[in-house]
């Protein structure tokens, strides 16, 4: 197939062009490169099969040749970037969504939403099944990514059933791996960077509050699973397996041998307290449930840190 990616620069879309690329498919990767790197698919660039494109899809979008799929990723995905960014988060979520929704009608490309846990908001049942419906701040602050994947699912869905395009939503839970951004925000990488640097960790809250991981290659499963689909409804993919924030701090400090003292700072407006994924409908539908073990990936992810400071510190 002739896939197209957008986001395709970002940590989840680049390692998506990989699995995509090594399956025998080509692959267009756009990005805007707000919370991208060209350093994620640079690796790509000599590959026939591989173009990429810096363009915003807030933007029209324009493809000069056939699409079969269109994966639509881009979107800042982590606190520390959308609330920076918070109004091209809003227009990535509607008009981005609506513009990659329009090539998909102009081919008749199939269709794959890269939604969110976020949808959920602060959840009132754990785990969370797909039927929830969530409970969200919408004028929060969180509200703009909240919202704006809420918007992109009704979207669509709406281009589904008016349009008759075959479009699949998969809500993604914390995923974590190489390629994260050590700055990003979000709990692993923040934790890992304290860590090698023997800085105090820095938990949110009392560390009581729970997320549930999963490796960005049981991710990669699941999404290409979902392509291959007959689902046009959301799924949820993620790793059940709920820890505190407390655990994963400590299993990381244990694994990078840190001397870094475990500190507490206020816990964000709407910062939601539970997250695990019932993920029922993908072991049921698609056959999938994750592989790798929080420890494995938390070794393969802590050694990609360590290169990139070592590169940092021009070693070699």
């Amino acid at each position: 197939m002739d896939v197209l990616i957008t986001g395709g620069a970002g940590f989840i879309g680049s390692h998506l062009a990989d699995r995509l690329l090594a399956d025998g498919h080509s692959v267009i990767a756009v990005d805007n490169l707000i919370t991208g790197s060209t350093d994620n698919i640079a690796h790509l660039m000599g590959n026939k099969k591989f173009e990429f494109i810096e363009h915003d899809v807030s933007n029209y979008i324009f493809v000069g040749k056939k699409i079969d799929f269109i994966l639509h990723f881009a979107s800042p995905a982590s606190p520390v970037d959308y609330l920076t960014h918070p109004i091209k988060t809003l227009k990535v979520g509607s008009l981005g969504t609506h513009n990659a929704l329009g090539v998909a009608r102009k081919y008749g490309a199939k269709f794959l939403l890269a939604s969110t846990s976020e949808v959920y908001g602060d959840p009132l049942v754990n785990p969370q099944p797909e039927t929830y419906w969530g409970n969200v701040n919408p004028v929060g602050p969180r509200g703009v990514y909240d919202e704006a994947k809420r918007f992109a699912e009704a979207m669509t869905l709406a281009y589904y059933r008016s349009h008759g395009i075959d479009a699949k939503i998969i809500r993604i839970f914390n995923t974590y791996g190489e390629r994260m951004r050590k700055n990003d925000g979000r709990v692993i990488p923040n934790f890992i960077d304290q860590a090698l640097n023997d800085q105090p960790i820095t938990v949110y809250g009392d560390g009581s509050q729970t997320r549930s991981f999963c490796y960005v290659s049981d991710l990669v499963e699941g999404i290409v699973r979902l392509m291959k689909s007959d689902l046009n409804e959301p799924v949820n993919i993620g790793n059940p397996n709920e820890m505190t924030m407390n655990e994963i701090a400590a299993k990381i400090k244990n694994i990078t041998g840190a001397k870094s003292e475990i500190v507490y700072e206020p816990l964000p407006v709407d910062d939601p307290k539970k997250r695990r994924p019932d993920i029922t409908k993908a072991k049921s539908k698609l056959g999938w449930e994750p592989k790798v073990l929080l420890e494995d990936g938390l070794k393969k992810t802590i050694e990609y840190f360590k290169m990139k400071k070592n590169e940092g510190n021009g070693s070699a």
